[in-house]
């Protein structure tokens, strides 16, 4: 899949490129550079540098997305076609998928309104999860 996701996007298949798409199939959730850096050491030698070359190139050909979170950091995911919605927790940052979409009879409205073929939305709620609200709630009780 990897490798056919690079030349789909005009790149090189490189070993580097193939990993980090591999561990960021495996995780299937939004990573961090630093995050999928620490997954590739002792699979291949690569510095951070290198992984964030790659997310950048990755994410400009269209494989990635990318997306800037309120703690500041940048989190990388595979790009679906279709549309992907999310809860994301500030404190311990889990990311729970929202499997409906709230967004369609928008989308549908907007298309009618404005002539742009929609292609793909994101949608990001960001709360404290039960088990971290809970957290807080026994230290100042």
């Amino acid at each position: 899949m990897q490798k056919e996701l690079l030349h789909t996007s005009a790149l090189k298949a490189t070993k580097k490129r193939e990993l980090i798409l591999q561990i960021m199939k495996e995780e299937s959730r939004p990573m961090t550079a630093d995050e999928i850096y620490e997954k590739t050491s002792g699979l291949l030698t690569m510095n951070v540098s290198t992984v964030y070359r790659a997310l950048h190139l990755m994410t400009e050909k269209g494989i990635l997305e990318k997306t800037v979170r309120q703690d500041k950091k940048a989190y990388y995911t595979l790009r679906r076609h279709d549309h992907c919605h999310h809860l994301v927790c500030t404190e311990c940052h889990a990311v729970i998928p929202i499997d409906s979409c709230p967004l369609e009879e928008l989308a549908e409205a907007l298309e009618k309104e404005t002539g742009f073929q929609i292609t793909g939305h994101s949608l990001q709620f960001d709360g404290i999860c039960p088990v971290c609200a809970k957290k807080a709630s026994e230290q100042k009780g």
